[in-house]
Parts: C-alpha cells; sequence; structure tokens
C-alpha cells in the first residue's frame, strides 16, 4: 500500500514519480495510482492548454496576465537568439517555437492558437534536460491554487514559486518593494482537512536563498538598500477578496496578532500544497496597494505599477530559477519536507 491510499489520512498524501519519457515506472505502486495520475494529466491539458509533456521542472505561478505577457515577450525573445540555452516556447493550443537555428519537430505543425485562453494557461521555455521554466497564470483565489498544484504535483516538479501580488500591511512599505515570505497564515480554507492547520508551513533555505540573491542580482541593490526595497516576513492568504470590508475588523485584527506583513489569496495554498506534496514551494510578492493605509488600486495608478515592475519582477523570478539549477538537485529537495519515517525521494 502506497501513501496514496484513501486509507491513509489526506494530509500524508505523496505522489511518487510519474511515468513519463523523463521519469521511469516506480516498481510498487499502488493500483489506484495510475488512475489518479492520468486525471491530473488529462486537467493539466484542459485547465493549461498545453500537454503535460511540455511541463518543465521548475515552475513559475502567477495572479495576473501582465506576468505572462511580459513571458511570452521573453520567451519569443530568448528564441531568437541561436545561443540561448533555452530550445523552444510553447503557448495554449501547443504552439511551439523552436529556437532560431533548431528545425521544426514532428508534431510542431499541429498546434493552434484556441480561440480563446484556458482557465489557467501555461506557457513553456523549454531546456533539452527538461530544467527550463514552465509559467501558469492561476487567476485568481486559492481555489485556482489548490486546483493547478493539485495536478502539476504528479509531475513531480523540482520547484514552484509564486510571483504576483499582494496588499502590503505595514506603514512603511511602498509601492513596488518586494515581500519574501518566511511563514503563512492560512485563511484560504482550502487545505484545512487536507493538511491540518497546526501543521506549520516552514521556509526552505535554498529557496530562500536563492530569490533573496536573485532580487540582488537584478535589482543590483545590496546591504541596507536591497533591505529597503524587500522586506522577508509572514503572508496572510484568505479566501474573502474584501476582508477589509468584515465588521468588527476581525480579519485585521489576526493579521496584526499573526505579525503578516502582506496578503494575498493564494501564497498560502500554494506553499502548503508544496509541502503536502514534498515539493520545494517559495514565495515572492510585490505591494500593489496598502488598503489599511489609504492606498488602494485604482486603474491609473495600476497601469502604471504594471509598466514598472511586472518586467523586473519576473526577471527576479527567472534569475532565482537559474540560481538553483546550479546549486544542483541534492541541495534542493530539503530534509524539511519529509517526515522522520520518508526516504529521500524527488
Amino acid at each position: 500500500m502506497c501513501l496514496t491510499c484513501p486509507t491513509w489520512p489526506r494530509w500524508t498524501t505523496v505522489l511518487p514519480t510519474v511515468r513519463t519519457s523523463r521519469a521511469p515506472a516506480s516498481r510498487n505502486r499502488c493500483r489506484c495510482l495510475p488512475q489518479r495520475v492520468d486525471y491530473s494529466l488529462q486537467r493539466l491539458r484542459h485547465y493549461t492548454g498545453t500537454s503535460p509533456d511540455w511541463f518543465q521542472n521548475f515552475v513559475l505561478f502567477t495572479n495576473y496576465q501582465f506576468y505572462i505577457d511580459e513571458f511570452v515577450r521573453l520567451g519569443h525573445e530568448t528564441m531568437a537568439d541561436p545561443n540561448s540555452e533555452y530550445i523552444a516556447f510553447v503557448e495554449p493550443g501547443n504552439v511551439v517555437t523552436r529556437r532560431a537555428g533548431f528545425p521544426a519537430a514532428a508534431g510542431d505543425e499541429l498546434g493552434v492558437p484556441p480561440p480563446r485562453l484556458p482557465q489557467m494557461p501555461g506557457y513553456h521555455l523549454l531546456r533539452a534536460d527538461h530544467s527550463g521554466i514552465t509559467m501558469v497564470n492561476i487567476g485568481v483565489g486559492p481555489a485556482n491554487a489548490k486546483n493547478i498544484t493539485d495536478h502539476i504535483a504528479v509531475l513531480r516538479p523540482h520547484a514552484w514559486i509564486m510571483l504576483g501580488h499582494c496588499a502590503g500591511l505595514r506603514n512603511s512599505q511602498r509601492l513596488g518593494d518586494y515581500v519574501l515570505a518566511h511563514g503563512y497564515v492560512r485563511e484560504d480554507h482550502v487545505l484545512d482537512e487536507e493538511l491540518p492547520l497546526w501543521v506549520p508551513i516552514p521556509a526552505l533555505a535554498e529557496i530562500q536563498k536563492a530569490l533573496e540573491q536573485a532580487v540582488e542580482d537584478v535589482t543590483h541593490a545590496e546591504g541596507s538598500d536591497l533591505k529597503r526595497i524587500m522586506r522577508t516576513g509572514t503572508v496572510a492568504s484568505t479566501d474573502n477578496r474584501n476582508w477589509e470590508l468584515l465588521p468588527a475588523n476581525q480579519p485585521q485584527r489576526r493579521f496584526s496578532q499573526s505579525r503578516a506583513i502582506a496578503l494575498d489569496m493564494e501564497s498560502a495554498t500554494i506553499a502548503a500544497n508544496g509541502f503536502r506534496f514534498r515539493v520545494p514551494y517559495g514565495t515572492l510578492l510585490c505591494v500593489s496597494d496598502k488598503p489599511l493605509h489609504g492606498e488602494i488600486k485604482l486603474p491609473g495608478m495600476a497601469n502604471h505599477f504594471y509598466r514598472e515592475r511586472v518586467d523586473q519582477h519576473l526577471r527576479i523570478g527567472i534569475r532565482a530559477v537559474e540560481l538553483l539549477r546550479a546549486e544542483g538537485l541534492s541541495q534542493l529537495h530539503s530534509r524539511k519536507l519529509r517526515s522522520f519515517s520518508e526516504v529521500a525521494f524527488q
């Protein structure tokens, strides 16, 4: 019996390596697993509009299409470089753009742009060893975050990282500042049964170091200058988009007690599901408004903010992946994700 069996507590769920062209089959697999894997592979096709075969071992999540637009631009720019380490860029509909100088592969001609984007469109910057970057726009809300990570987990990625916007909860924060999550308040209510709230979701040193170094590399800020633009602290995730309108300031009181410095609707869910499925995780958010301090997201201000910060934030995420890849997988798959009775595995 494996840990995916229904007779095991759901919060101990482990998904062994999937049998694909890049991973051998495991020997002692429970009979329920192939159906579980096949279901997730079909769901990935449906939600992202791309074949699971294109998914890479490093996954970036975002909650805004602006990041995807920039990723698409960078993807095509990368494909125009014949010396790029990436060999192809794949968009929804399995539309493949090969690197300059690379011939089209069999099946590339079958890709067709969809008439409309799928619910959570996926884009893939491929490397020959599958250590490239997949980016998915999960939209808004913890339900989407849980849904897509439930399914991507069967692919056993090396890491997934959340890049998105958040509300800054401290008056000293400025719009455009970064938040590196080292703890989470889970008020998303989508994983309470699978992963009880009393289970802490620890920060993973390997991911934290890579994200901090990436911010320094891209912004060229060091020391006290780096601390001015990036704060490390607790991120709260809620399933109520209008939390600030609730009576008696109840959510505000809880967030204050937790010492949270930022709030969104997806990050804690992604981190918790990473912990649950033993996928290394991390979160780097960008402050886009400060609702408790009178700075709300208005159209004109938002458009200016997006132009100024999306490109930089995305480049930080890509740089973090490069650092993690260079560090090696032996450092990445943290012992913090295994219980005392589990052996090392990806």
